[in-house]
C-alpha cells in the first residue's frame, strides 16, 4: 500500500507519521501525536496531541482520537490515548486521552469500536473487543480481551468487565462482569456462560463444564460471595482450570461488587 496526505489535510510537521500512511480530506493531526505504518485516517477526524495510533488502524470519518478528557481534576498534562494494531475506529467514535492519574487510555489491538462510541479517561481494553454502536464506557474501566458490548450499553466508571463476556445491548453496568458469562437485562443480570463465544474460539467442553461447575457454586447456592469462593478453592480438580483461577481472580480485585445472577438462578 502507498499512503497518501490529501493536501486538504492539516498535518502538524511535529506529528510522527509512519510509512504508507494515508489521511484523508480535513483530518487533523496535531503536534506531538503518533500514527503507525500503513495505517488510514479517513476524512474530517482529530488526531489529537495525545494519540498513540498503532500500525494498520484505519480511523474513520468523523472519529475523534487521544483529546482531553473530559474530567474537571485535569490540568492539561500531557497524557496518551493508545491504540494498538490493526484496530478500527469508526464513525464519530470518541477516544479520550488519560488524565494525571493513570497518564494513559489504552485500547489493544485488533479491536472494532463501532459508530460513536466513546471510551473516556484512564480506560484499559484489552484485544479484540467489539464496542457496538453507541456504547459509552465512563473513566477507568477496563476489559477484557474478547469481549464484546452491545449497542447503546452505557458502563459506569471504575466498572471491570472480564474476558470473553457478552453484554446485551441498550443496559446500564454499575457493577463488575465476571469473565467468560453472558450478561444481559435490566437491570443487567448474568444469564450463563457464554458458551457459544468460548466454543467458537476453542475452549474445550471439559473448560466449559468446569466454568460451568465454578458458575453454579457461585450464582446458584445459598452462599454469599466470600462463602461461595471458600467452597470453590476446596473443589481441587477445579482449581486445576486456568480459566476458573481466572474468575477467582478477578473476583479478588473487585471493588464495586459482581453483578448477580437472576433470582430463578439462586
Amino acid at each position: 500500500m502507498t499512503g497518501t496526505i490529501d493536501p486538504r489535510a492539516v498535518v502538524s510537521p511535529e506529528a510522527v507519521i509512519g510509512a504508507n500512511v494515508t489521511i484523508g480530506p480535513f483530518t487533523i493531526v496535531e503536534k506531538g501525536a503518533v500514527v503507525g505504518d500503513e495505517s488510514i485516517i479517513d476524512a474530517h477526524a482529530l488526531i489529537a496531541s495525545g494519540a498513540r495510533i498503532g500500525r494498520g488502524c484505519h480511523i474513520y470519518h468523523g472519529a475523534v482520537v487521544g483529546h482531553a478528557p473530559q474530567d474537571l481534576k485535569y490540568r492539561n498534562e500531557p497524557t496518551t490515548c493508545e491504540v494498538g494494531n490493526n484496530t478500527v475506529v469508526r464513525e464519530y467514535a470518541v477516544l479520550h486521552r488519560g488524565t494525571g492519574e493513570t497518564g494513559r487510555t489504552i485500547i489493544g489491538s485488533d479491536c472494532f469500536l463501532m459508530a460513536y462510541s466513546h471510551v473516556a479517561h484512564d480506560c484499559v481494553l484489552g484485544d479484540h473487543l467489539i464496542l457496538a454502536n453507541g456504547v459509552q464506557l465512563a473513566g477507568h474501566i477496563e476489559v477484557g480481551d474478547w469481549a464484546i458490548i452491545g449497542g447503546m450499553t452505557v458502563v459506569h466508571q471504575f466498572v471491570h468487565i472480564g474476558s470473553h463476556v457478552m453484554i446485551g445491548g441498550g443496559v446500564r453496568v454499575s457493577k463488575d462482569v465476571p469473565p467468560f458469562v453472558l450478561a444481559a437485562g435490566e437491570p443487567v443480570r448474568v444469564e450463563g456462560l457464554n458458551s457459544i463465544g468460548l466454543r467458537r474460539r476453542g475452549f474445550s467442553r471439559e473448560t466449559l463444564d468446569a466454568l460451568d461447575r465454578a458458575y453454579f457454586i457461585l450464582n446458584r447456592s445459598s452462599l454469599n460471595v466470600s462463602q461461595a469462593v471458600t467452597r470453590l478453592k476446596d473443589q481441587t480438580d477445579l482449581m486445576t482450570v486456568p480459566e476458573v483461577q481466572q474468575v477467582l481472580t478477578f473476583i479478588g480485585r473487585s471493588t464495586r461488587g459482581l453483578t448477580p445472577a437472576p433470582r430463578h438462578l439462586k
